[in-house]
């Protein structure tokens, strides 16, 4: 194993065993999952790593539906922004069926059924304020950082809540891997919206757990009532701020269609990424030490954008 290489857990909550100690000593900070507040006053899970050669500059890393934060292969993606100087943070949304003693598995479906896009853009509310608060009071500007900028990334339904957020004014810049263009397709129409309504409940299967996750009518309920505030388009053509969106050409979950809505509202360039699904090709578990080509290719991408 290379130096500076660790076993990652593979389900339930646990701990990085770090093979060498040097890992440890290149950062002045390296926490995993720590407790924060988010929607409704429900706790969830963030881990942040500060480099000992801070920029100034933390990616806030948003995941997608069904998703957490220790998926797949973000950690790598977290790996390479921290090498080359940013800080990283990765969050569970507080509504996505972990919990804090089982951050994985999604043991708590009652509250993944509530969850709302709204109560995300809670959740990153949450995240920034507690960054922004621990930056003040932990005196991080003592590394000779004289202000904090957060870079906000955000996979597939994590893509729409950073847009939504684009106009947040502690986000500098933010980036799309893959994200959603709209809210409102993500819904069923017609008949089987009415179903919906009748039966409160319906069920989409998660193929990594095989759970039937269950899905409260209150979801579609919130986005009636907040469907400006929720209207992905308005904020990317209000947008004012650098960002990048990023697609693979052989996605089916998103088709690559959303990234080019998203590129036409933002007056940007679409980076295609070829032979790259939605994923960009990881998918979970992940063993390899390495990242797969499509997403070393996403992530060079974004640190290019958010050096420049």
């Amino acid at each position: 194993m290379p130096n500076g290489s660790f076993q990652y857990p593979s389900s339930s909550l646990g701990i990085i065993i770090f093979r060498f100690k040097e890992q440890i000593d290149m950062h002045v900070i390296h926490e995993r999952n720590q407790e924060y507040t988010g929607a409704d006053g429900r706790k969830s899970l963030y881990d942040l790593t500060i480099p000992e050669n801070w920029n100034g500059k933390i990616v806030l890393f948003v995941h997608g539906y069904m998703g957490f934060k220790d998926w797949g292969c973000w950690h790598l993606a977290g790996d390479y922004f921290v090498r080359n100087s940013f800080g990283f943070v990765a969050y569970n949304v507080s509504h996505n069926g972990g919990t804090t003693d089982n951050p994985i598995d999604f043991p708590d479906t009652e509250a993944f059924s509530r969850n709302t896009y709204s109560k995300e853009l809670v959740d990153f509310d949450c995240m920034v304020a507690l960054l922004r608060k621990r930056y003040k009071t932990e005196q991080w500007n003592d590394r000779g950082v004289q202000d904090l900028e957060i870079y906000a990334v955000g996979h597939s339904r994590g893509g729409g809540i950073v847009a939504l957020q684009s106009g947040h004014p502690h986000i500098s810049k933010w980036a799309s891997w893959a994200g959603i263009s709209s809210i409102e397709k993500r819904f069923p129409e017609g008949e089987a919206l009415e179903s919906w309504r009748e039966s409160t409940y319906r069920y989409v299967k998660n193929g990594r757990t095989k759970q039937d996750m269950p899905h409260h009518f209150d979801q579609y309920r919130d986005f009636e009532a907040n469907s400006k505030r929720l209207n992905i388009e308005h904020y990317c053509r209000k947008n004012n701020k650098p960002c990048l969106i990023v697609h693979g050409v052989d996605d089916t979950s998103v088709l690559i269609s959303e990234g080019e809505n998203l590129a036409t509202w933002t007056n940007t360039s679409l980076i295609r990424v070829e032979n790259a699904q939605h994923t960009f090709n990881a998918s979970h578990p992940w063993t390899s030490a390495d990242m797969p080509e499509a997403l070393q290719e996403v992530c060079r991408e974004t640190l290019l954008f958010f050096q420049s």
